[in-house]
């Protein structure tokens, strides 16, 4: 199965939508407002994965904070398509953040279940490291979340994967 990652258009909402009430039935999956303020944001970047027949199969965004001297990225969501899980979109996705982020460099931060074991793998396998805990962080479940940041591209070590051409870690 071929993946294409293009920006996010107003147009791609409703089917967000879906896949929120499917990953996240348990903490008050993201409505159609949430999207739409997400998208209008100028330090925003929202981007889907595409499968061959055009059909979305995930979603990603990225918030490009600070100023250039002292630049900053949070990951906002990664979701998935159930039907397409550890198919690797998820890391297509993730690397997409990375690389926007890579353009203004600095750290990039995230939130993540303490329960989603592959999330977190993937994220430790590009350079991210648990810095905190976040209790109840995830509402109505009560789910807590990791903390994790990915120092400054540059301050990457090697052993955390090999950087490609346009910066990212693979």
């Amino acid at each position: 199965m071929g993946i294409r990652i293009e920006p996010m258009e107003p147009t791609d909402i409703a089917g967000c939508v879906e896949l929120e009430q499917l990953l996240f039935p348990e903490d008050d999956p993201w409505q159609a407002v949430s999207f739409r303020s997400e998208l209008a944001a100028r330090y925003n970047r929202y981007i889907t994965a595409r499968d061959d027949a055009g059909n979305m199969v995930g979603y990603a965004g990225i918030a490009l904070l600070g100023d250039a001297e002292h630049p900053e990225a949070e990951v906002h969501t990664i979701g998935v398509d159930p039907t397409c899980h550890r198919a690797g979109i998820g890391t297509l996705l993730l690397e997409a953040l990375l690389t926007e982020a890579g353009r203004r460099g600095g750290p990039v931060f995230l939130e993540v279940r303490t329960d989603n074991a592959a999330a977190i793998a993937m994220y430790a396998k590009h350079g991210f490291h648990i810095i905190g805990l976040r209790k109840n962080y995830y509402h109505p479940s009560g789910a807590d979340a990791y903390t994790m940041r990915r120092p400054a591209l540059e301050d990457v070590p090697v052993v955390f994967g090999t950087r490609t051409p346009d910066g990212v870690l693979s």
